[in-house]
């Protein structure tokens, strides 16, 4: 379940070098041909004609000026052209569809935020709410209604095309053909939903791309992006409960049943209160918001005035130095520490990064994790390892969609039609 495959055969190999190509003028760009060449390792001539082939499709432009400086005639740098390529991004909740039209170059480009008010156990009402969402933004972005002024783009620069959907919603998502959501019991969905298959029967004749993936891989895949390139990363967020998601090498993993990535079941204690997994001693029964809120005396509040209003008596407690507070995170940082210490061992990432209440309750976790991380560190001084707090917030997901349908779209360029040559000029 990744943006991009293994190219199989010469036409394969061409596609997957246009990618490569169009990869580094988003991300180095404008650069001349021959830059392109000595980073991509392609000859010359190849890239000529590469960037020759995504010019016809309107993905990149010449600049208007020469570049001079060393010998030789001036050369024309290219650079991308964001705005003719958009994706849509849907965010799922339990109440709500955040739904963002975002360019090649990531720019959000319009969003909205609306409630669904689709029954519990329904999905095919769920499927209903979000692909009539998404007309509504292809309608709002790149079919009718774009205009240059409003993108603030170059008035004659071509139209855009709306390739891909990505859905970001939570429950293990298979990596199979259907992208099946396999539970999702916040939804009431306690069976397998064909969800990608719901949507395409309802976007029928669109032409988009349409990918589901799991929320917390989505905001993983955010924070990856977010910040220096580690190599490793995973992301442990806590909502309602704790979820997450691992990054290796700029691929999500999901496992062999799309549940790698889970670290708020990973046991962390022998004989821990049972979890409502069928596991004892999960992360989530020590760390989660109920657990912590609970243990520093915040459960009335909680189930009360909800998980907002709770957290921040228990973040005016920890900064008042109140002891039962600091108690509850205490123990939280202690069972994060044993989390911790197991995803290092298993996956050796660089970064462990600390998502939604565990962001901000990040001042007092630290010591205990760095406590329980002492000994490994002393053993080995050159371990690697950074644990932080998240730095998107609550957008992480719906960027996290964002991000995820941009690299698929960067990853195969040829999905952009050619323009005319009218519309070329």
């Amino acid at each position: 379940m990744n943006p991009a495959s293994e190219p199989a055969d010469s036409a394969a190999v061409r596609r997957a070098n246009l990618g490569r190509v169009l990869r580094h003028i988003a991300e180095h760009g404008p650069c001349a041909r021959t830059e392109i060449a000595s980073a991509t390792g392609l000859a010359h001539g190849s890239v000529t004609a590469l960037v020759g082939d995504l010019i016809e499709r309107g993905l990149v432009g010449e600049d208007e000026a020469p570049r001079g400086g060393g010998r030789g005639r001036p050369v024309r740098p290219v650079r991308l052209i964001p705005v003719r390529a958009l994706s849509i991004a849907v965010q799922i909740t339990a109440e709500r569809l955040c739904v963002a039209v975002a360019d090649l170059g990531g720019t959000v480009v319009w969003r909205a935020d609306e409630a669904h008010h689709c029954p519990p156990g329904r999905p095919e009402v769920m499927a209903d709410a979000v692909a009539a969402a998404v007309r509504r933004a292809a309608a709002a972005n790149g079919i009718a209604g774009w205009t240059a002024a409003a993108s603030g783009t170059d008035p004659g620069a071509p139209p855009p095309e709306l390739l891909r959907v990505v859905i970001a919603m939570a429950g293990p998502v298979l990596d199979d053909a259907a992208q099946t959501v396999a539970v999702a019991p916040d939804f009431g969905w306690l069976r397998p939903v064909r969800l990608r298959e719901l949507l395409a029967e309802r976007l029928i004749g669109s032409g988009y791309v349409i990918d589901v993936i799991n929320d917390g891989n989505a905001a993983a895949f955010a924070e990856f992006h977010a910040r220096p390139r580690a190599r490793g990363l995973v992301l442990i967020e806590a909502g309602t409960g704790i979820g997450g998601g691992v990054v290796l090498n700029g691929r999500i993993q999901i496992g062999s049943h799309g549940v790698a990535g889970e670290p708020g079941h990973m046991p962390v204690a022998m004989d821990g209160p049972a979890c409502v997994c069928g596991a004892r001693g999960c992360l989530v029964v020590y760390a989660g918001p109920e657990a912590v809120l609970n243990a520093a005396g915040l459960g009335d509040t909680l189930r009360e005035a909800g998980l907002s209003a709770a957290n921040s008596l228990f973040i005016a407690a920890l900064t008042a130095g109140e002891a039962r507070a600091l108690a509850a995170a205490d123990i939280a940082a202690r069972a994060l520490g044993v989390a911790v210490v197991g995803i290092h061992a298993l996956l050796d990432v660089e970064e462990i990064v600390l998502g939604g209440t565990l962001a901000e309750w990040f001042p007092w976790l630290l010591p205990g994790i760095e406590d329980r991380l002492a000994g490994r560190r002393a053993l080995t001084p050159a371990l690697d390892l950074t644990v932080l707090p998240a730095v998107l917030g609550a957008d992480a997901m719906l960027l996290g969609a964002i991000e995820y349908a941009r690299r698929a779209v960067l990853a195969d360029p040829a999905a952009v039609p050619v323009l005319s040559a009218r519309t070329r000029g």
